[in-house]
């Protein structure tokens, strides 16, 4: 067997609809990807009005990229930082007290490479609270972030990880224990 991309179909992915999508995606360019609108409250404001659930205090920085706000859920006191891509094509979920660095990407959609058809497959991500995400790391489908856990820059996250460590690498593997000092 060969891959076979004319027969390529994901008419059963339904994301909304089509003039939602439309102008989500322009008002993503105009307000989400330009380094023009810092503005805070604003992006909270235009997520919510597409259908985002989104907490107190959260902090999106210049050049962020996000796919379907309806597929998104954000709590209280998160910080995404500058050219972050979350690109959900299902729910993405992030507690509170979560730092996303510069450049994370996050991949919910991906592709059945035993079918000649190439089929689609999305999956959910759940950051769980406290978690920090280093810079340049790659959070995939399925992934389940558990409390507090740390990932240093550029590692791949995938499955489910343990609360209260640190993870690295390609794929992230646990190499330490994540210790919160008193205050």
């Amino acid at each position: 067997m060969k891959v076979n991309l004319a027969a390529y179909n994901n008419n059963w992915y339904k994301p909304g609809h089509i003039l939602k999508r439309v102008l989500w995606y322009w008002i993503n360019i105009i307000f989400f990807k330009s380094s023009v609108f810092p503005i805070y409250f604003l992006k909270v404001f235009l997520l919510k009005l597409f259908g985002a659930k989104v907490g107190a205090n959260v902090k999106i920085k210049p050049n962020v990229n996000i796919k379907y706000p309806w597929f998104l859920s954000i709590q209280h006191n998160v910080w995404i930082g500058e050219n972050v891509w979350i690109d959900n094509l299902a729910q993405v979920s992030i507690s509170s007290n979560v730092c996303i660095s510069q450049g994370v990407v996050f991949i919910c959609g991906n592709h059945n490479y035993s079918k000649p058809t190439f089929d689609l497959i999305v999956q959910p991500i759940q950051i769980n609270e406290g978690v920090w995400l280093g810079a340049k790391t790659v959070v995939f489908g399925g992934a389940i972030c558990a409390s507090h856990t740390v990932f240093v820059a550029g590692s791949f996250v995938m499955g489910t990880t343990l609360p209260y460590k640190i993870y690295k690498g390609n794929p992230a593997t646990h190499f330490k224990d994540r210790i919160i000092e008193a205050g």
